[in-house]
């Protein structure tokens, strides 16, 4: 006869087998629509490039990761520096990095706004907030284009006021890319935020003035511990897209200030070089990870801290 402890333990047992035979279909799913797509990426970074695209299996080579980094010279084959392909790297990881920043300066305010104001009005302005994600990206890009090109409303504004006398080249520019990537993910912040402040207690900050602490004082050393959580998180939203971002250097870049996403589709469009285009798919996932593991770091701290 079986005990009451092997009954508990083979029943525990089938709970956990039916669990995983239950889990079973979406773990399929994620490994076919997920999982497979990078491990095949993965394989074609280790192939010699095909001569009009795709890969020569069966041909191993690390080609295509030297040369995300490097460049070999056309006549003595000897290796350098890949200018080229460092200088989008940066520009990727400088613009997604000013654009967190952008949006955290422009979002803080928002979501401290929403935050105070009436609880019978803060759904409005939630909902005030989500409304352009009812717009497709393109469709917002083309909205930004409008807005900063050479006849557009802000050179128009700007000219009608008299602040200048002829528009500004804001198209086709670093300036235009971290315009528009800061217009398409400022929402990515706000709502991170107003989750976090929305649940600060503001008796904190009463006591706070009581003890006459400044202003500073208040946001640097009790507002920004507190919502700490929803800042980190919002950068990280931020950031990853704007660090794959296509569409909008595409269209407001126009092709003269390509970044990392944009580099890789040439690779697998006119360059015809997939096994580049797949290793530099692979260094942008690992950018995106290392950002990643910033943030549980961080998280697990902040969670230490508060327990």
């Amino acid at each position: 006869m079986q005990t009451a402890q092997e009954a508990a333990s083979a029943a525990e047992n089938r709970d956990i087998r039916n669990r995983w035979l239950l889990s079973t279909p979406a773990l399929l799913i994620v490994f076919f629509a997920a999982v497979g797509p990078l491990f095949v990426m993965l394989l074609y970074s280790f192939f010699e490039k095909g001569a009009y695209g795709d890969v020569k299996f069966g041909t191993f080579s690390m080609e295509g990761w030297i040369s995300v980094f490097f460049q070999r010279d056309i006549f003595d084959d000897t290796l350098g520096l890949a200018d080229a392909h460092l200088s989008i790297i940066w520009r990727s990881l400088k613009l997604s990095f000013f654009t967190t920043v952008l949006t955290l300066v422009l979002g803080f305010p928002t979501a401290y706004f929403i935050a105070t104001r009436p609880r019978s009005t803060r759904e409005i302005w939630v909902f005030l907030v989500t409304i352009p994600f009812w717009t497709n990206l393109l469709i917002r890009t083309f909205a930004m284009q409008q807005v900063i090109r050479n006849e557009g409303i802000l050179n128009n504004l700007l000219i009608w006021l008299g602040l200048i006398d002829s528009p500004l080249q804001i198209m086709y520019t670093d300036t235009a890319n971290l315009l528009g990537m800061t217009y398409v993910y400022l929402p990515l912040m706000v709502l991170p935020l107003y989750a976090s402040i929305e649940k600060l207690d503001f008796r904190l900050i009463e006591a706070a003035y009581d003890l006459y602490a400044t202003r500073f004082q208040v946001l640097w050393r009790i507002i920004l511990p507190l919502v700490k959580p929803g800042l980190i998180a919002g950068s990280i939203l931020v950031f990853i897209p704007s660090l794959g971002a296509y569409v909008i250097p595409r269209v407001l870049g126009g092709g003269k200030t390509m970044m990392l996403g944009n580099l890789i589709e040439l690779q697998f469009g006119a360059g015809r070089n997939w096994p580049l285009g797949a290793a530099m798919s692979i260094t942008l996932m690992a950018l995106v990870m290392l950002a990643l593991l910033v943030y549980v770091r961080n998280a697990s701290k902040t969670g230490a801290g508060h327990a």
